[in-house]
């Protein structure tokens, strides 16, 4: 299973994520993205990955959850 995360430091509140995986992101009052699950459900994955990739400043990152 994979893993999403957030680098809060790059995340410029562009929304593109939001778009693509509205489940999985949103937007909070600071324009900063909020991730609403980590763990990407394998269904989720291809959605999941477009969000990452629409982000402009690359602040979304999928990764390898823990004992999966």
């Amino acid at each position: 299973m994979q893993q999403l995360r957030v680098d809060l430091d790059l995340c410029e509140g562009y929304g593109n994520c939001v778009f693509e995986a509205e489940d999985y992101c949103e937007l909070g009052d600071d324009d900063v993205v909020v991730l609403l699950q980590t763990e990407v459900a394998d269904e989720d994955l291809e959605r999941v990955q477009l969000a990452v990739g629409s982000c402009p400043v690359s602040a979304l990152l999928l990764t390898q959850a823990p004992g999966s």
